[in-house]
């Protein structure tokens, strides 16, 4: 039996959720997954900010992702305390900005990109 413990956050992870992991890193697929094939990929050591790892924790994430992933991309999204009332309302807010995007989504037609400016003042608005 296994004595390995894993957090995620406020969450204690069973062993028998971690499909992979090594010395830095675990992968566990999302109990509320977006879409099938939803993983999360977390560091061993707990941190508040993505900046807060070591070079080696960053590195072993990221070939970690690389591993397990035949195709990848990252989803960032800032969290603030009280952005909503209870922490897995999130999954809500994305089912929605899918219905609405699916709504007006016309693949064919150009899209706007946003400006540079906006794109800093997003970025600045964020931190």
């Amino acid at each position: 039996m296994s004595t390995e413990c894993y957090k995620f956050g406020p969450f204690e992870i069973e062993p028998k959720e971690v499909f992979y992991n090594t010395a830095l890193s675990y992968a566990m697929v999302n109990r509320r997954p977006v879409v099938s094939g939803h993983v999360l990929v977390c560091p061993r050591r707990e941190v508040k900010r993505f900046v807060d790892l070591t070079v080696d924790e960053t590195i072993d994430l990221w070939l970690t992702a690389q591993r397990i992933l035949a195709r990848a991309h990252i989803h960032i999204l800032p969290r603030t305390d009280g952005d909503f009332d209870r922490h897995d309302d999130i999954y809500d807010a994305i089912d929605v900005k899918e219905k609405e995007l699916k709504g007006r989504l016309d693949l064919d037609k150009e899209s706007k990109d946003k400006s540079l400016e906006d794109m800093c003042k997003e970025q600045t608005d964020g931190s």
